[in-house]
Formats: C-alpha cells, structure tokens, sequence
C-alpha cells in the first residue's frame, strides 16, 4: 500500500475548538447538560428558521427520530418503502414490527419510483416511506398525490438532505413527517444527532412527549414515550457547526465540480438530479458499467490509501430479515455503485489523483 496520506470517504468537519469550549463552560456554569436545556432550545430555534419548517424536535440520531415518526403516525401492517438507501430506513420498520414492501427505485435518480408504489398498495399499506438519496429529492409531489388517494400517511427520509429545497421551499414541508441525520459524517452535524420534522400542530404535540418518556410534566404523562433526547453537548456542537454550514455546503460544490470536470472514465455515468431542486452536494456517487469494473477501481484506489464507500450495499431487499423479493433496479445500482471522498477542503491534488486512478482502471 502507498505511503501517501490516507484518504477517507469522508472527514468529520470540527469548528474552532475555542467556540466549542466556551458553549461547554456555560454547562459547567449552569450543569444543566440534558433534558432540554439553553443549547438544545437555541439549536431547535435556530435550525427551524434556518430549514423554513414549523416543528423541528432535535433527538439522539436519526434511527430514533424514524422510529418517533412511526409511532407518531401510528402505523403498523405494511410500509411501501425504498430498497436502496441505508440500512436504518428498512431495519427502522421492522424493528417497530412492520413489514417493509419495497417499491424499485428509478436508476437514474436512484429514489423511489412513484409509478411502481400504486401496485404494491394493499389493504394492509398504512404508509410511504422515501428516502432522498444522496439528497436528491424523490419525487415528491407524485409521492404525496398517490398516498392521498389512497389514504396514506409519508414519511420522508431526509437523513442526506439538510438545506435541500424543492420548488423553492424546503424538502422538509413535503409529506407528514421528515427525518434528519446529524451524524458526524453528514453536511452537517453535532455529533451524534437527528431531528423530526413535521408542520401538523397535533403530530408536533405527540412528538414533543413521545421523545421524552410520554411525560406531561415531571409526575404525568400523555401516553408511551421513549427516550429519544439529545444532549446539551451534542447541542453546543451543532450551534457551532450552524455557523459554517453555507461554507461547507459552498466547498463540496467545488469538489463535486472538480470530480465531474476530472473524471473521463467511459464505464461510468452520474447520478440525474432533480432539475426543481437546490442540491447540498453531500456525496459524489458513480456508477459502473459491471460490478468488475467497481472492484477494480475499488481495489486500485485502497492500493493508494483512498477509501470509497460502497454506499449502498446491498440492496435492502436482500437483507436477511427482509422480503428477497427481486427489485432489479436497485440490485443494479447497489451492485455498482460507488462515493468518492468529499468533504471539507478536500484539495484539488488529492481529487485529481483519484479521478486519474479512477480513469486509467
């Protein structure tokens, strides 16, 4: 393996460690680091007037803020969902005791394909789930035109899509509910995190209690709740990261720039983005010809100390807890689809040397 710098699919962005310090030397002053503290409330605050969104409840990651979201819209029987996205998106319904029906993706915007969800509807469908892959936004309008014909509720999966906007609002005000991811890999992050989005005052109201047990005050309680709150510390994080977030949303345009200006790969093609929709630039995902020519270039670039991610893989269908019905659409792009490090001044040397190891494959 070369000698030369490691290169991951990404690098966690850490803001000025003095900023950080002084949010954590007001929790030693006041030692309220939980339970809805300055930091969370400010955050919340800052992150609705930020996103344009009504509700915004931040919790400990993004999986639990699916899971507030299912219980939140009371679903149970079956979920229309998406075989391509992560993991959490599938395992999430199961683990609330619901089987994931999977609805195939279109292969060149890789999100959930509106024409295919009308025929797995049945009288056991409760709901949609869609993911914005790679924060691409899914088809939203289409989406929601056919769960209310049909009665159903939607939850968008926006785990990759902070700062998105479709037709000129954000992607969050689409659907009953959205989630968010403030994983320490995303655009931006605190951490560990996530949040629910919703716009309906009743949903928000369940919301608020079930992250926090199902209380109504300290000896009271609304109904079943579970502990889905966030830290003072995970807040303060991200009440730091806020600030650098149109400049880091700004850098990996550049990246994603350089990328499609270097690569000349003739075996690869691109993910199609929605034309109505900003895009955050959150990953830069190609897609091979075979899977031959994937391991190849995968194999080439770790000779190099660069590490893509083969995200994802496998199609979610094929998991063991899952349907295994066929969806040929999303084994095709699983089976050849590859993100290319971005992040954070990521230098122009080091994405010419991967596009030039990617090209000569």
């Amino acid at each position: 393996m070369s000698e030369r710098e490691k290169i991951n699919v990404t690098k966690t962005f850490l803001p000025p460690k003095e900023e950080y310090d002084k949010l954590i030397g007001e929790l030693w002053e006041s030692s309220w680091i939980t339970n809805h503290g300055k930091h969370v409330n400010e955050l919340e605050r800052k992150l609705k007037d930020r996103l344009g969104v009504k509700h915004l409840f931040f919790v400990s990651n993004g999986t639990i803020a699916l899971q507030i979201a299912i219980k939140a819209l009371e679903l149970e029987g079956e979920i229309i969902t998406t075989p391509f996205s992560y993991v959490a998106t599938s395992s999430t319904i199961v683990w609330e005791g619901i089987k994931p029906v999977y609805a195939d993706i279109d292969e060149n915007t890789f999100n959930i394909d509106p024409q295919k969800i009308e025929e797995k509807i049945t009288e056991k469908t409760n709901a949609i789930v869609c993911t914005h892959v790679f924060g691409n936004p899914c088809d939203v309008e289409a989406i929601v035109a056919i769960a209310e014909r049909h009665k159903l509720k939607v939850i968008f999966d926006a785990a990759h899509a902070f700062d998105v906007e479709y037709n000129n609002t954000s992607v969050l005000n689409y659907g009953d509910i959205s989630t968010l991811s403030f994983h320490a890999t995303k655009i931006f992050h605190t951490a560990e995190g996530g949040a629910v989005v919703t716009n309906n005052d009743e949903l928000a109201h369940k919301i608020s209690y079930l992250r926090n047990f199902g209380h109504n005050g300290q000896e009271k309680f609304f109904g079943l709740g579970i502990n889905g709150k966030n830290s003072e510390f995970h807040a303060a994080m991200g009440l730091c990261n806020l600030k650098y977030a149109s400049e880091i949303i700004k850098d990996r345009e550049r990246i994603y720039n350089l990328y499609k200006e270097y690569l000349n790969h003739p075996g690869i093609r691109f993910q199609s983005l929605n034309a109505a929709s900003t895009y955050n630039y959150a990953y830069f995902p190609i897609v091979f010809e075979t899977s031959e020519m994937l391991m190849n270039v995968l194999q080439g670039l770790r000779e190099e100390n660069i590490f893509p991610r083969r995200y994802f893989y496998p199609s979610l269908n094929q998991l063991p807890y899952t349907s295994g019905v066929p969806m040929k659409n999303s084994e095709f792009i699983a089976n050849k689809v590859m993100c290319l490090p971005s992040y954070y001044q990521l230098e122009e040397e080091s994405i010419l040397r991967i596009c030039e190891i990617v090209n000569k494959q």
